[in-house]
């Protein structure tokens, strides 16, 4: 008999969009490539104190980090707010190499520190009660949390104008948050977490590289951004790292 997905209506719900193999595509080619593996080595290195540690993803059926943190020897459970949310990383549960959980990303079916570190990537700027899920992503940690977000000081600023001409390229583009990075960090302090580690990604929108669809030229012009200070400065998406405040 064939299996039928579970449809649970949970108050948000923007992994199922980051999840599928539509969103995938964005992700595509040489330079989509390019964009995970910045993002890969800028995560494990920041994992790198925690080896074999148990890392929820929440949001992570994208499957971007998962493999990369499973071959790593970390202890990994994805939590998705569907049933479809683990398509993507179907291969791996399917070896047990990784866990999969359907539940409600804003109330977090696990106990207080249940996992040493905590991953989310492509979720916080979709959520509209994005302190409360800073609050429940910190409540379900003992040492670590790492989060992607883009911020306002940086050319995603200009991004609300690029709209259209961003869907226009990707056809399923979303309106997000852009943060003052400022008001993050604090929303994680009020919650006893402090920021340990940061690595803003790239200095140009993503988009613009999309449109570029050429890997050397994008990477040319970024590595040009990075080594002028420019990316470390005004660069987006910005990769945070935050950890436990003793006390």
């Amino acid at each position: 008999m064939r299996e039928v997905a579970r449809v649970i209506a949970f108050p948000e719900t923007p992994d199922i969009e980051t999840s599928s193999e539509d969103y995938a595509l964005r992700f595509s080619g040489k330079v989509g490539a390019w964009f995970l593996a910045v993002q890969e080595e800028a995560t494990l290195r920041m994992l790198a104190p925690y080896a074999g540690a148990k890392i929820l993803d929440v949001g992570g059926g994208h499957g971007q980090l998962t493999e990369a943190l499973v071959q790593s020897g970390y202890q990994v459970t994805i939590l998705g707010s569907s049933d479809s949310c683990k398509t993507r990383i179907q291969h791996l549960i399917d070896k047990s190499s990784c866990i999969f959980k359907v539940g409600n990303i804003l109330d977090i079916p696990y106990r207080s520190q249940s996992f040493d570190v905590v991953v989310s990537y492509r979720l916080l700027p979709h959520v509209v009660r994005w302190e409360h899920l800073i609050s429940e992503l910190t409540r379900v940690t003992q040492k670590a949390i790492i989060v992607d977000y883009p911020v306002i000081r940086s050319m995603n600023y200009i991004a609300p104008f690029l709209f259209q001409f961003k869907k226009r390229l990707e056809g399923n583009t979303r309106l997000f948050t852009i943060f003052k990075e400022s008001e993050v960090v604090e929303t994680f302090k009020s919650c006893n977490f402090i920021p340990a580690d940061r690595y803003p990604e790239f200095c140009l929108p993503m988009v613009f590289y999309r449109a570029l669809k050429s890997y050397r030229l994008a990477t040319g012009i970024e590595g040009i951004c990075r080594l002028s200070g420019f990316t470390n400065a005004f660069g987006s998406p910005v990769i945070l790292k935050l950890v436990r405040e003793k006390g």
